[in-house]
């Protein structure tokens, strides 16, 4: 019993341990949810005026320009997917996974070749591990990301979409990311950015149904076009990895936090069994010794005989 007892105490101390490292983790990811959270309402504004720029520039003129212009037979696609560098955080990178091989399979029975990029350690890992093939990658900012990031990540696509498709360009851009619904709420999405849907657009406007002035466009619309839509693709590629950044520190937070208390529940339960080994090995000595005595006084009678 003594060498039971000895292995719960061993057992107590390592989830103890276990559990400060949690609690403090639980504490860490929820101070980051918070400022991943103000990041996002500080992108708003910037994402809402250029999509009102983009809305004005392409219902205001007649140009046709390639981000904007739906290929007559789109054969090859590009799919972001947004992971974390990190894990701990429940089904957060799996949830995102699962969305962008749906996407890819229902881009591939659509007859299209598809493109991977992956941002995150562990979305990488997780194609290299199955050899499928990653056009490009970033990673080791997905906790805080930067709009120099986002402008990094949007360079090669834009530049993927802007050539021919025998050249190794592709027609449209896929984006696949958890958005941020709330504290206990985050969803995998995916949705495609290029080329650009006026209608869609439009409707994601605030100024929906507002009638837009009659603009003149120097030096030209096209030109007016090839500053604003790639600003546009950064801010929503942006505004997607801060959203992915809170949604991860939110399930994190929501992780370590189940963790901490299956951790004290365990605490509880192997207290339980280390006090009742305790309680045995005391009910034991106590037997051997009024044994002990009980035998004693026999063999003391005996000889007084």
């Amino acid at each position: 019993m003594g060498a039971q007892l000895r292995v719960y105490k061993r057992r107590i101390k390592s989830v103890t341990a276990t559990k400060k490292i949690t609690k403090a983790m639980e504490m860490i990811a929820a101070s980051r949810v918070v400022k991943a959270q103000r990041k996002v309402a500080a992108s708003t504004p910037y994402a809402t005026e250029l999509t009102r720029a983009v809305t004005a520039v392409g219902t205001g003129s007649n140009t046709k320009h390639p981000l904007t212009t739906e290929p007559e037979a789109a054969t090859r696609s590009a799919v972001l997917l947004l992971s974390s560098d990190r894990g701990l955080a429940g089904a957060f990178n799996s949830n995102a996974i699962k969305a962008a091989e749906q996407l890819t399979a229902r881009l591939e029975a659509e007859g299209k070749e598809v493109d991977s990029y992956i941002v995150g350690r562990r979305g990488l890992a997780h194609y290299k591990f199955r050899e499928r093939k990653v056009v490009e990658s970033w990673s080791g900012f997905t906790d805080e990301p930067t709009y120099a990031d986002a402008k990094n990540i949007a360079a090669p696509l834009i530049e993927a979409i802007e050539k021919e498709t025998a050249e190794g360009g592709v027609d449209e851009l896929h984006i696949v990311y958890t958005e941020f619904v709330s504290m206990m709420t985050q969803t995998a999405i995916d949705g495609r950015l290029l080329p650009l849907s006026l209608e869609e657009v439009a409707e994601e406007s605030p100024t929906k149904g507002e009638i837009l002035p009659l603009f003149d466009f120097e030096p030209s619309a096209e030109d007016v076009l090839d500053a604003l839509l790639p600003r546009y693709v950064e801010s929503r590629i942006y505004n997607a990895l801060l959203q992915s950044a809170a949604s991860k520190h939110a399930a994190t937070r929501r992780a370590m936090k189940s963790a901490t208390d299956n951790a004290g529940d365990l605490i509880n339960s192997l207290s339980r069994l280390a006090n009742a080994a305790r309680q045995a090995d005391i009910t034991q000595e106590i037997s051997e010794i009024v044994g002990g005595t009980a035998a004693l006084s026999d063999a003391t009678a005996g000889s007084d005989k």
